[in-house]
């Protein structure tokens, strides 16, 4: 039996690796979480800030400028992360420009510890304004960007580190 095979779809070890990526928080609607990432001397994506319920907000997100990812169904996502003990949300994006959409899978992180976080490409749920949405099954193809959100109605500071993401494909 061959092994699954992995491929990268995001490190962090260029000079260019930070213009990939962009922060987009709560204060879209109002809100005043404060959310901002840097690419560390160590080579990974800092996602760090205060989330706040103020004013109705209450996540705080970093995501991939958009880029076809070339998913397939029966992929799996594997995200390698250091995190704070919270429970983040890993989002799918389409070119859809459907307002405040994505495709949402949520994984645990333990504090101060690297961990892989695996999740098959169909546990991820149509979401919009983070409430599940019937019928918009996804397409693994029109994917074209991903990102980690926080939205756990917790206030206060939190920071997820990210070394890689790979797609894990099942050998055929």
């Amino acid at each position: 039996m061959a092994a699954d095979e992995d491929r990268v779809l995001f490190e962090f070890g260029t000079p260019d690796a930070a213009k990939e990526w962009q922060t987009v928080n709560d204060g879209v609607m109002g809100g005043v979480s404060d959310g901002q990432f840097k690419i560390s001397p160590e080579k990974t994506l800092e996602f760090f800030g205060t989330l706040s319920l103020e004013n109705n907000g209450g996540f705080a997100s970093v995501r991939s400028k958009p880029k076809k990812l070339n998913l397939e169904a029966g992929d799996t996502l594997v995200v390698r992360v250091r995190g704070d003990g919270r429970e983040y949300s890993l989002n799918l994006y389409t070119a859809r420009r459907q307002s405040a959409f994505s495709y949402r899978a949520m994984f645990a992180t333990k504090k101060d510890e690297w961990i892989e976080a695996s999740i098959p490409l169909d546990k991820f749920q149509a979401t919009s304004f983070g409430r599940v949405v019937r019928d918009q099954s996804l397409d693994p193809g029109e994917v074209n960007g991903l990102g980690m959100l926080l939205g756990d109605k917790k206030a206060g500071p939190f920071k997820l580190e990210v070394e890689w993401i790979k797609v894990r494909r099942p050998s055929q």
